[in-house]
């Protein structure tokens, strides 16, 4: 899904849900942050698939091992924001990079149902996720427009049990 706010929707819910495992704005990252490589090949007008090798768990793999690098030194700078949305949580390099390898490998997975161009086992050139029904591309999207309605629910929730144990 080149250059779509979909893949926040898995990112919303499961790193609510998961919250006491990942580290979320890491996580949030993470689910988006593979759409570096068709952005940058629309932007720059270049010769290659839109979907290349981050788009494969290889590649994936080493954008979570930068991404892991990154956050974890500037993730104390987050705490504010976190803290602003009532989202605060403890965090390690465990969690940061469980929810880097997590947040990639489900926005490669998204993906490689609908994009005949992705190769998730690259250098192997086979994606066996690749669905053949003309409608997996609404049923993606509906998935992570759900997953995005049931984030929301789920913060709302989170805030008023929260709210609750403060009385």
């Amino acid at each position: 899904m080149p250059l779509t706010p979909f893949h926040l929707g898995p990112a919303l819910f499961l790193g609510l849900v998961l919250l006491r495992y990942l580290d979320f704005p890491t996580f949030l990252i993470a689910n988006v942050i593979v759409d570096v490589e068709p952005l940058t090949v629309l932007l720059l007008d270049l010769n290659c698939p839109l979907h290349g090798f981050l788009h494969s768990f290889l590649g994936g793999t080493l954008m979570a091992i930068a991404l892991t690098v990154a956050m974890a030194r500037v993730r104390e700078r987050l705490n504010y924001i976190l803290s602003t949305l009532k989202i605060e949580q403890e965090t390690t390099a465990r969690k940061i990079l469980a929810a880097s390898l997590l947040g990639i490998y489900i926005h490669i997975l998204l993906d490689s149902r609908m994009h005949p161009d992705i190769r998730p086992f690259y250098p192997l050139d086979i994606n066996p996720f690749l669905s053949r029904s003309m409608l997996v591309g609404l049923e993606v999207h509906m998935l992570c427009i759900w997953m995005f309605i049931g984030g929301l629910i789920t913060y709302t929730v989170m805030l008023i049990l929260r709210a609750r144990s403060c009385k």
